[in-house]
C-alpha cells in the first residue's frame, strides 16, 4: 500500500478539503501563476489533505514507494542520502512553499530520507491527481516543470560550490541563498534562524562541524554577521557577496597560501 495511504491513516485528517486559492504560500508553490478560474479548478483536488510531521520524524524514507509529492506548508526539512556502509550525506533543506519528494518520480521509489527539523506540516499531493490536473490546466504543468528545472539548476550550483569554493565561500553562498529563499516568501532578508545543526550544515557543505563553527565566528569578527547560537543577523550582505566574488577575509586560505609562497613553502589545507 502507498505511503500516502499509510500516512493518512496514522497522522492525518482528510475530512477537510485544502483550498490552494486561499493559501498564503501559493505565489511560490505549485499553483503559482494560476488564474482565478484555474485555481477554482485545482481547489480541493490538487491537495488531498494536510499532514503534520513532528520534529525528527521522517516524511518518507529511501526505498518507500513513491505516489505522492509534498508541498511544505510550515516548518523545515532536510533530505539525506545514505551509503550501504552507513555514511550519511545531507543533500538539501526544504522550507515552506517548496516541493519535496520529486526524487521518487523516476523509479517509483524514494532515493532519500526527508526528515523534519522542526514540527512541520505538508500538503499531500497525489502524483496521479497532479498529472491529471496538469493535462487540464497547462499553467500548472508549466509551474511544475519550472520547479523541476530549478531543482536541476540547484544541483549544478551545489556541484560548483563543493568543487570550486573554499570553506568561507561555501558558508557565505549558503547564507545568501537561504536568505534569498526566505525573502521571496515574505520573511526577513537580514535575520535567519538556522533550523539545522552545525553538523548537518557541514554535511551539506562538505565541511566539518569545527570548520562551520570557526567560519561563522570569523564572519562575526569581521562584521559580516551577528551570531547568537541558531539566530544569525546578516550585518553585511554586500561583504558576503564580495567574499564569494573573490575578496578574501584576513587569514583566509588564499592569503595564507600567498604568505607561505613568499617564504618558499606552501602548506595546503582542505575541508
Amino acid at each position: 500500500m502507498g505511503l500516502a495511504w499509510r500516512a493518512r491513516n496514522s497522522t492525518g485528517d482528510s475530512s477537510q478539503k485544502v483550498q490552494c486559492s486561499s493559501c498564503h504560500l501559493r505565489a511560490g508553490c505549485l499553483p503559482a501563476g494560476l488564474s482565478p478560474e484555474e485555481l477554482e479548478q485545482v481547489d480541493g483536488r490538487l491537495v488531498s489533505w494536510r499532514r503534520k510531521v513532528a520534529r525528527g520524524e521522517a516524511l518518507f524514507r529511501a526505498g518507500d514507494r513513491f505516489d505522492t509529492v509534498f508541498a511544505v506548508w510550515s516548518g523545515f526539512f532536510k533530505t539525506v542520502i545514505s551509503s550501504t556502509q552507513g555514511c550519511e550525506q545531507v543533500t538539501g533543506f526544504r522550507m515552506a512553499g517548496e516541493v519535496i519528494g520529486l526524487d521518487g518520480i523516476e523509479t517509483a521509489r524514494h532515493r532519500v530520507d526527508a526528515v523534519a527539523l522542526e514540527n512541520s506540516q505538508v500538503c499531500v499531493v497525489p502524483f496521479s491527481e497532479l498529472e491529471a490536473l496538469e493535462r487540464e490546466v497547462p499553467s500548472l504543468q508549466k509551474q511544475f516543470h519550472k520547479i523541476m528545472s530549478q531543482r536541476i539548476v540547484f544541483g549544478y550550483d551545489v556541484m560548483f560550490l563543493l568543487g570550486s569554493m573554499c570553506a568561507e565561500e561555501r558558508v557565505a553562498a549558503f547564507l545568501l541563498e537561504l536568505t534569498h529563499r526566505l525573502q521571496t516568501r515574505g520573511f526577513s532578508a537580514s535575520r535567519v534562524v538556522l533550523r539545522m545543526s552545525r553538523v548537518e550544515l557541514g554535511s551539506f557543505l562538505g565541511l566539518t562541524f569545527e570548520t562551520v563553527s570557526r567560519t561563522l565566528a570569523k564572519f562575526q569578527t569581521n562584521g559580516l554577521l551577528v551570531v547568537q547560537r541558531k539566530q544569525i543577523q546578516i550585518a553585511d550582505p554586500a561583504g558576503l557577496q564580495q567574499l564569494i566574488d573573490g575578496a578574501q577575509l584576513p587569514g583566509s586560505r588564499q592569503e595564507l597560501h600567498k604568505a607561505h609562497a613568499r617564504t618558499g613553502s606552501i602548506s595546503a589545507s582542505s575541508d
